[in-house]
């Protein structure tokens, strides 16, 4: 789907034609392997398209600073999947799970120091600017991380904290990285904040839309294990809004759910659903899903440039709201 837009064979090309030293091999071979499951690369795209959006002609001049979005963004799945004890990436052998914790942490750090790299091959004039929406914009990702690992233990995680991890950990990485193509396009500081606001919005969309694929997505399409964040007991906005709406008799079965190692993966799996369906969470899903689009395009709408030039942004949202994987 992404993988061949233009942007994304430009991406594909850099990644693919950077040379790495081949000694110390447990240092390197980790980053080249995380960089070869390519995902669907939607940052490093964002970067190029915030850039194109406000006229910028030289795209090879961005494309250092979405390599560098792209590089922290693995840098930060290499250390999620350790915390996260995740099997697996993108259909592989996660890389702390092909070697060890200890190579998977060192090599992430050296894919975040490769980060800063590319970001230093952009023009100089505007690497201050790049550096501070790049810092900021990590920093709030690790806030993010925190966040939803201390949801781990609390028992109540509310509606609003929940949206405010998904921002932190999701969001503002994609609108950060549509505001760094606006930099480098020379987009005004009011411009620039529409963008970037047009992509926080789209992450927590794009986030909530992740959660609903999860519970009902088609197992054949989505990628992953159908339920797996029910298995996990994982505080989404589906499971959120569940406890809110439970009565006596559905707390009783949902407790059940949640404290019994007992239950066969699909049963557990089925009869949250069913309590979904009760309280009809899937449509409130929907709902807010719906609203955090209808804010993100007022922010498109809003930029000064033809809507013409907004057309692929446009294009690129709609596909991510209605992609079933």
């Amino acid at each position: 789907m992404f993988e061949q837009h233009p942007f994304g064979k430009l991406i594909a090309e850099y990644i693919q034609n950077t040379e790495y030293p081949k000694q110390p091999a447990d240092l390197y071979d980790p980053i080249m392997y995380i960089l070869s499951l390519s995902g669907k690369r939607i940052r490093p795209l964002l970067v190029l398209m915030g850039a194109k959006l406000f006229g910028k002609e030289n795209l090879q001049e961005v494309v250092p600073a979405s390599i560098a979005i792209e590089y922290f963004h693995n840098f930060s799945l290499i250390h999620d999947d350790i915390m996260d004890k995740a099997p697996l990436r993108r259909g592989k052998a996660t890389v702390h799970q092909k070697w060890n914790d200890n190579v998977a942490i060192l090599s992430g750090d050296a894919l975040l120091v490769k980060a800063y790299l590319e970001l230093g091959k952009s023009p100089s004039a505007h690497i201050p600017d790049l550096l501070n929406v790049f810092n900021k914009v990590a920093l709030e990702v690790c806030e993010g991380q925190q966040y939803d690992m201390d949801f781990e233990k609390k028992s109540n995680v509310s509606e609003d904290d929940y949206l405010n991890m998904i921002r932190l950990k999701t969001s503002v990485l994609l609108g950060g990285a549509l505001q760094m193509g606006a930099i480098l396009a020379n987009a005004e500081q009011e411009q620039q904040q529409l963008i970037y606001d047009f992509g926080v919005n789209l992450g927590i969309a794009f986030q909530l839309q992740d959660d609903y694929l999860d519970v009902y997505g088609n197992p054949e399409t989505f990628g992953k294990q159908v339920g797996g964040d029910i298995l996990c007991n994982k505080k989404t906005i589906l499971r959120i809004k569940t406890e809110q709406l439970l009565d006596e008799e559905s707390k009783e079965e949902f407790q059940k759910l949640i404290d019994l190692d007992t239950i066969e993966d699909a049963e557990k799996v089925s009869r949250m659903k069913n309590l979904y369906a009760k309280f009809e969470v899937d449509k409130y899903a929907e709902d807010i899903k719906s609203r955090y689009m209808e804010l993100a395009y007022n922010k498109l709408d809003s930029i000064a440039v033809s809507e013409a030039q907004k057309a692929e942004l446009r294009m690129l949202a709609d596909t991510l709201m209605h992609r079933t994987r």
